[in-house]
């Protein structure tokens, strides 16, 4: 049996059982303050150890009998709730719902068998409400017709066909065929697979019908996009909650999991080390299983990025609030998963990173001007990056280690999900496209500031969209160097009186005393 010490804001659980020689359970790498809740989760894994010394009540907060002081974190919500609801406590319980841990456990409220099996040997299928997560054991999917595919699969609606995915389990078809309403878009729910979900007469493993059998648990993904963070972030988000909704066994963190991706191009992204927070093992896709019928033991089809009211691309917030507990978690778990370092800020300098672009368009033509003068503050540390010539960990490390990012419009301020809690994003101009990176501000928990006066920035021209007309996003801008300086010193305001900010300085300073 091992001791495990839970040291809140000091060693992590992780580290601890890595210095241990004793026979460890087997526990997943984790945040300290999301192990605990972890092993709140399942008490039955919590008994194998033999003492906690710091007894919590920690919940996430999807949890039915979590109370609002001992989840992950409560929204923020300052604002006028008038309006939109009639209460303040309705005003925290709507974004709750809408955009952290109250969305997944309205997700597993809907959980709902479709295919329910007789014996253990039998399949199953269940769903939440309009097939937008599901699950399911001992499945066949046929993929021996892909090959014949004249055309490389992305987004189509026709993958499989009718006796193409089955099991062997009482199918409710009456069911099933009712939650088929977000059929609309292939990244909006998984009826265009599930609705050709049919019975096999005897059990699939033993039908003789398996050219592959997965035994590893296995995520079958449709993504949104590999190039564009904003886009590809929308998957790996989705795919972290649904990691909530499937929490049924200890071992749901775990990365020995299969990911299949529901495409057949090759997969390649610039963010594709993000993966390796969630698997072990090499990402498939479509290419590397057609021309065979597959068994999968336990498959997960998680949320999906662009469902109807759904997570991250199409949130709706209510106004007023912010801080999505489910937000800060995920930021917190990658950036532990992909061991990315972190340093506390300095005492007396704010650590600003400014991203310049190397586009044709949403250049800054007096990018000089406007960095030399923050280079004149001695209250400033800055440094002008291009991401796009560096690695996607080194990236991370640079974001994770900056009070204040600064960059135009575009998919490189997704980078805001991993700054520090106290951190301030600048989107210089937002190129009239104003609610998409202040809303993922707000989810995340961290300040935002946009450019304020329209006559004090200056575009080379009206922009000229590729399929015509004027754009604000197609040209390049110049901008008043004295409004700037206004802007990036009120965001530095806003850093210095966030309360995780001055605890962090505080305590490198008293570590420098020492």
């Amino acid at each position: 049996m091992l001791t495990l010490l839970i040291l809140f804001n000091a060693l992590q659980l992780s580290q601890i059982l890595a210095q241990s020689n004793s026979d460890v359970v087997k526990l997943p790498n984790l945040p300290s303050d999301h192990l605990i809740r972890y092993l709140n989760t399942f008490p039955k894994l919590k008994k194998q150890v033999e003492e906690i010394r710091v007894e919590s009540r920690a919940c996430w907060g999807h949890e039915r009998n979590c109370s609002a002081e001992a989840r992950f974190q409560t929204p923020h919500c300052p604002g006028e709730h008038t309006g939109w609801v009639q209460s303040k406590e309705a005003q925290v319980q709507t974004f709750y719902y809408q955009a952290d841990f109250g969305f997944i456990q309205q997700q597993l409220s809907e959980l709902t068998p479709q295919c329910m099996p007789k014996y253990l040997s039998d399949s199953s299928l269940e769903c939440t409400r309009y097939l937008r997560f599901c699950r399911g054991r001992n499945l066949l999917i046929d993929l021996r017709d892909l090959p014949q595919r004249k055309e490389r699969i992305r987004y189509h609606m026709d993958v499989l066909k009718p006796g193409q995915i089955l099991g062997h389990c009482e199918l409710n078809r009456t069911r099933l065929q009712g939650e088929m309403e977000h059929i609309g878009s292939a990244l909006q729910s998984w009826a265009p697979e599930l609705r050709y979900f049919d019975v096999l007469p005897q059990p699939v493993l033993e039908s003789g019908a398996c050219d592959l059998v997965v035994n590893a648990p296995t995520f079958i993904m449709k993504i949104d996009a590999t190039y564009n963070m904003y886009h590809h972030f929308c998957d790996f988000f989705n795919l972290y909650a649904s990691l909530f909704v499937n929490q049924s066994h200890p071992a749901a963190f775990n990365t020995d999991v299969q990911i299949l991706i529901w495409e057949t191009y090759p997969y390649d992204s610039p963010f594709r080390d993000t993966f390796k927070a969630f698997t072990q093992r090499p990402i498939w896709t479509l290419s590397e299983v057609q021309g065979k019928r597959i068994c999968f033991r336990n498959v997960v089809l998680p949320l999906l990025p662009r469902m109807i009211f759904g997570l991250f691309y199409n949130t709706p917030i209510i106004q007023g609030c912010s801080n999505s507990g489910l937000f800060r978690a995920f930021s917190e778990f990658i950036l532990h998963r992909l061991q990315i370092p972190y340093r506390p800020p300095p005492v007396r300098k704010l650590r600003i990173t400014y991203l310049s672009r190397r586009t044709k368009y949403r250049q800054v033509l007096n990018e000089q001007e406007l960095l030399a003068r923050l280079e004149a503050n001695e209250e400033y540390e800055v440094q002008r990056v291009s991401y796009e010539r560096l690695s996607f960990l080194d990236q991370l490390e640079i974001t994770r280690n900056s009070d204040m990012l600064i960059g135009m419009h575009g998919a490189g301020l997704t980078h805001l999900l991993f700054l520090p809690n106290w951190a301030c994003l600048f989107e210089l101009y937002n190129c009239e496209d104003p609610n998409c990176y202040k809303d993922l501000a707000r989810l995340r928990g961290v300040h935002y500031v946009t450019w304020e006066h329209r006559d004090l920035v200056y575009p080379q021209d009206e922009g000229h969209h590729p399929d015509g007309g004027a754009h604000a996003k197609f040209t390049n801008y110049r901008f008043d160097a004295d409004e700037f300086e206004r802007l990036v010193a009120q965001a530095a305001t806003a850093v210095r009186a966030h309360k995780d900010y001055q605890q962090a300085t505080a305590a490198l300073a008293q570590h420098d005393e020492l």
